[in-house]
């Protein structure tokens, strides 16, 4: 949501816009907010610790409720698919406030998976007035359960917005060493010339023996690979903590290290050789940066990236997962097709749309026009803002840089 605020403060004479965080997850809510230079209007601070989304969601209601009560906006815009999206959404609907969502249509077309993202974002498109849908198959899923195709809107996914201003304002995104954005410590230190695979695993419905399964995996593709080295920066959620490091402490080519904020996480991304993930928005940020994506669930919302190519799932099976690692690690032509392939999510522009959108839909003047986001954009918008800065993933074991993925025949990159 970051770029949204950044752009709805370009209109602050005709709009005024107001923050109000939860708080559901404190500590990668506060790394954010200073790496954007967000300072929220409200916080509701609702976390405590292993909190069940029954407990989110009362929290959320409640809080929230004042707050609107006080502003009384004339909309509110949510993002995503987490606990707090679905419950802000229902509080304005009972304050008959109408919703914007931001990230609208995703879709698995399964209720408990993932649990309870799905069921979320399907409340809250449920409830909104204004649909912000990052790619055409997300409009297809809202107008096939009866969206009125009117407040749909086509703008590329705010993410990749986020993460081309954050390679941007880094310069070299791959570079490793340099503290991150709260003053901590730097990177893990990664041997010179691994080929790196960042891991991450945090996903509620992974909780147990697939999170285990996940984890051995892990090891032994650090165990077959002495030119690998395994980075998992580990979710704080007891479930993932336990399991994590019992099976991966010690071991001499695995780091795990605490959660990262934003511009770190970024740069040990931009330096990755593969990335391994059950997350959402990492299957659309990687592949900005020239990165394969495995994701460690049996489906996905993002149905896009993997009919470009650009991601694959592999499940939670431990063979399944070191078959395809390995498959990356020792086939060069399979690794080069995947990060070669074109990113259909974003173009650094969705947040632009967004406010456009809104501007002409609530009859606020001195807007700009809406154009629709199309996938060849955002191929172009990777070219420009990652070239030359995410080749530190290059090994002579099989890594290319940017400039190798060139096409210039096609003119994208």
């Amino acid at each position: 949501m970051a770029p949204v605020l950044a752009n709805l403060s370009r209109f602050a004479g005709a709009i005024e816009s107001r923050v109000c965080v939860t708080a559901q997850h404190r500590e990668m809510l506060d790394q954010v907010l200073e790496v954007f230079g967000i300072v929220p209007d409200v916080d509701l601070d609702v976390m405590t610790d292993d909190q069940a989304p029954w407990q989110v969601v009362s929290s959320v209601l409640e809080g929230l409720d004042r707050v609107l009560a006080d502003a009384r906006p004339d909309l509110v815009l949510v993002h995503g698919d987490t606990t707090t999206t679905m419950a802000a959404s229902l509080a304005a609907f009972y304050r008959r406030i109408p919703v914007g969502h931001v990230e609208a249509g995703l879709r698995t077309h399964d209720r408990y998976y993932p649990f309870p993202e799905e069921m979320n974002r399907l409340v809250a498109d449920d409830l909104a007035s204004l649909h912000f849908a990052p790619t055409q198959t997300a409009r297809e899923n809202l107008l096939r359960e009866g969206v009125s195709a009117r407040s749909v809107f086509v703008t590329g996914n705010t993410v990749i917005d986020a993460l081309l201003s954050v390679v941007g304002r880094e310069g070299r995104a791959g570079q490793t060493g340099a503290p991150d954005a709260r003053g901590g410590p730097g990177l893990p230190d990664v041997p010179e010339g691994a080929r790196l695979v960042l891991v991450t695993a945090h996903r509620r419905e992974n909780f147990g023996a697939p999170l285990e399964s996940i984890c051995l995996a892990l090891r032994d593709v650090a165990d077959a690979f002495p030119d690998a080295f395994v980075v998992y920066p580990v979710h704080l959620n007891p479930n993932v903590q336990r399991t994590a490091h019992a099976v991966l402490d010690g071991h001499p080519r695995v780091s795990l290290v605490a959660p990262m904020s934003y511009l770190p996480f970024a740069r040990l991304m931009a330096r990755a050789h593969i990335v391994v993930t059950d997350s959402g928005g990492i299957q659309e940020e990687a592949p900005s940066l020239g990165k394969p994506v495995l994701v460690l669930r049996n489906e996905t919302e993002r149905p896009e990236a993997v009919e470009a190519g650009t991601v694959r799932i592999v499940g939670t099976e431990r063979e399944a997962i070191v078959r395809a690692i390995t498959s990356l690690l020792t086939d060069r032509a399979a690794y080069d097709a995947m990060t070669s392939a074109v990113n259909p999510y974003g173009d650094g522009h969705a947040a632009r749309r967004i406010v456009a959108a809104i501007m002409r839909e609530m009859g606020v003047p001195g807007g700009e026009p809406f154009e629709e986001f199309a996938p060849a954009a955002a191929d172009a918008g990777r070219s420009d803002a990652v070239k030359g800065r995410a080749d530190a993933g290059r090994s002579d074991a099989g890594g290319t840089d940017a400039g190798e993925r060139c096409a210039p025949k096609e003119d994208r990159c």
